[in-house]
């Protein structure tokens, strides 16, 4: 029996959304108020999913204590409080959408969690915009 079990996280993370090819003309005219140049925050609320076969000897999918671990380690410490065109190395030359914020986590969570798994990741950026990503 496959089933999906999730974990909540959240993050505030300030960022840019432009092109550096651009002048501010044409990236306020792509990206509007986002593309501002002294940069805009977020209070990201972050559910990742973890779907596969319960252990029959635990009866767990996976340890929600390791998987609060990961994420603690790999997205909360990575972007909370950070500027992420700044800080952040994944978003120097890619521009730190929703949408490539929540692939980027993908990529870094699959690293860490064991290919039996399949993961999901919803980012919410604010309470009507978000994103799902599952790898495909």
């Amino acid at each position: 029996m496959s089933l999906t079990i999730y974990r909540k996280a959240h993050f505030n993370a300030a960022h840019r959304l432009f092109k550096k090819e651009w002048d501010d003309a044409k990236n306020f005219s792509v990206f509007g108020k986002c593309s501002n140049p002294h940069y805009h925050g977020h209070n990201y609320d972050l559910e990742v999913g973890i779907t596969g076969e319960i252990d029959p000897e635990t009866g767990f999918l996976i340890n929600l204590k390791t998987l609060s671990d990961i994420i603690k380690e790999e997205i909360e410490d990575a972007f909370d409080h950070k500027n992420l065109n700044i800080e952040v190395p994944e978003f120097k030359d890619l521009n730190p959408t929703v949408e490539n914020i929540a692939i980027v986590i993908w990529k870094k969570m699959r690293n860490r969690i064991d290919s039996k798994f399949d993961i999901s990741i919803k980012l919410y950026e604010t309470s009507r915009n978000f994103v799902t990503y599952n790898g495909q």
